[in-house]
Parts: C-alpha cells; sequence; structure tokens
C-alpha cells in the first residue's frame, strides 16, 4: 500500500494465466496432449506448427486477472477492495497448481 500511495502514474493489479509449452515429436502426440489439456480445463489450449515443422502444443489457462488500481497517481480503489483482489488472485494460483 505504501508503493501504491507513492505512484505517480498508473497502477494496474495483473495476474497473468498459465502457460507452458511443450516442443512435441509428431502431431499425434500433439494432438493427444491438447485432448488432456482441454479435458482439465485449460480451454485456451493450442497446437502450432513453425518453419521446418516444429510442432508446439501450449497448454493455457483462463485464469487472468487486471484491474486499475490507480489513475495519474490518484488512488481509484480502496484497501479493502486491494485485499480482495489478492484473494482472488491467489485462489487463481491454487486453480494453476
Amino acid at each position: 500500500m505504501t508503493a501504491l500511495e507513492k505512484a505517480t502514474g498508473d497502477v494496474v493489479f495483473k495476474f497473468e494465466p498459465f502457460v507452458l509449452h511443450v516442443l512435441c515429436r509428431e502431431l499425434q502426440d500433439a494432438q493427444l496432449l491438447h485432448s488432456v489439456a482441454v479435458d482439465s480445463g485449460f480451454r485456451n489450449s493450442g497446437i502450432t506448427v513453425g518453419r521446418g515443422g516444429r510442432i508446439t502444443m501450449a497448454v493455457r489457462s483462463t485464469h487472468c486477472l487486471e484491474v486499475p488500481l490507480s489513475y495519474k497517481g490518484r488512488l481509484m480503489v480502496s484497501e479493502e477492495y486491494i485485499e480482495f483482489l489478492v484473494r482472488v488472485a491467489n485462489q487463481k494460483m491454487e486453480e494453476n497448481i
């Protein structure tokens, strides 16, 4: 809170979703991993084939959070709300694990 109160610009509380990149030897391996990931709740997962046939499977979570806290140095939310955001972000982290 002390650092936030001293901020002179815009401050955003941000929680990034889980991402795991797996290099696969065969497309079938990537497809199997993709099915498992989607069935496990990682709906934003996908397969990409790069230059030279490099197959990458990305397991991606949908758990993200981005909330503005201050604008031009002016705090726009209460300390109680920031504590709430931290609890929500920690819960999302647990879901990622």
